[in-house]
């Protein structure tokens, strides 16, 4: 019994050394495999480090106001006989635009008209009397006065006829009417609105910290939602002489060439003031930038025993413009840089180049769907 468990155990011990044996070789094998393997190149886009300009701004939103604009009204009352505009039309300064029953007027006119020539001829009379001593000075400036007060009279009547017809105070464009043919308006009824398109005001603010660096007549850019494409230019018009005591903001106002009338009243604009020094910095694409608590970084491409692998170096980032951001620290100007495909890399990585579906940055990008 004792030999046949001895045997066993020999047995035993021969496969389990067996196993191990082999499992060692396999681990050798593996281990040496492993010192000569290589990671796959990853594939990336690649972009060089450029040295540009960039035009100094100060960026603001604002406000379109119009140059001379009222909603046009009348003084008195009285009952629509005339309309002489359209809605949205553009109209010259001192334009007849609407005229008011002046029927009453008119009569009560013509009566005091005769009423005056009456007097004049009275008052002629009197002097001419006055003259010859025949009557009293009294009687004279009796006369006078009441030539006087007819005068007044007559003056009154046709200045109430003049204001019931409403002109266009200054050029510019119509609104929409609010009145019709017939209709009875009391004094102060809006009749429509008129604004004055070109030029046009943008106004905005700035941070009281920013006031040094504003002067009068330096260049604006606006650009509108409604016109993406566009920048419309212009100049620096006005600078208000205190601080929003609430806001610690300084209001400021800018004039527009608006020949085309594209600009309208009211439009949401943002504002550019440009300031005369331009600054030259190094510029790489923002796809290009790994951002980290640590630390932003950029992979800069390198050539090493014919290949191409990526070295992380570290970077600090001034102002963005569009999809570029400029750097004040990193890779010098010329160095060639990963583009996309930067968030998969370690540094000391072999990369493959393909710049066939690289993107195309832009300065100023417009995008179709903005």
């Amino acid at each position: 019994m004792l030999k046949k468990i001895l045997i066993t155990l020999i047995a035993l011990g021969t496969i389990v050394g067996a196993v191990i044996g082999i499992k060692a070789m396999q681990f050798k094998k593996l281990n040496d495999s492993g010192g000569n393997f290589q990671m796959p190149p990853e594939y990336v886009t690649s972009a060089t480090v450029t040295q540009d300009t960039w035009k100094q701004t100060l960026d603001a939103v604002g406000s379109l106001t119009a140059v001379q604009g009222v909603t046009v009204s009348t003084e008195v009352a009285g009952k629509v006989t005339e309309i002489h505009f359209e809605s949205g039309e553009a109209v010259e300064n001192g334009q007849l635009m609407l005229v008011l029953d002046t029927s009453t007027e008119e009569a009560q006119l013509a009566a005091a008209k005769a009423d005056a020539q009456l007097a004049e001829i009275n008052l002629n009379r009197a002097r001419k009397l006055r003259q010859s001593n025949t009557v009293a000075q009294a009687e004279l400036d009796s006369a006078q006065a009441t030539f006087l007060a007819a005068s007044a009279q007559v003056a009154n009547l046709s200045t109430l006829i003049d204001k019931k017809r409403i002109v266009a105070p200054f050029a510019g464009r119509l609104g929409i009417r609010m009145v019709d043919l017939g209709q009875y308006i009391n004094s102060g009824d809006r009749v429509v609105s008129l604004q004055s398109m070109d030029p046009i005001y943008v106004d905005f603010s700035f941070p009281q910290n920013w006031v040094s660096k504003v002067v009068l007549k330096m260049p604006v850019e606006v650009t509108v939602d409604a016109y993406p494409d566009m920048t419309f230019g212009g100049r620096l018009t006005a600078i208000t002489p205190e601080i929003n005591v609430t806001t610690r903001t300084i209001s400021l106002r800018g004039t527009l060439d608006n020949p085309d009338g594209k600009l309208l009243p009211g439009m949401f604009s943002q504002v550019s003031v440009v300031l005369p020094e331009s600054k030259s910095q190094k510029v790489i694409p923002a796809t290009s930038i790994v951002y980290a608590s640590f630390g932003n970084s950029v992979f800069v491409v390198i050539e090493k025993d014919g290949h191409k692998i990526v070295e992380q170096q570290f970077i600090r980032i001034g102002e963005a413009r569009g999809d570029f951001v400029s750097i004040t620290a990193g890779p010098e100007v010329g160095s060639t840089i990963v583009a996309t495909g930067a968030f998969k890399l370690r540094n000391g990585m072999p990369v493959m180049v393909n710049n066939n579906v690289s993107t195309n940055p832009q300065i100023d990008p417009k995008p179709e769907d903005s």
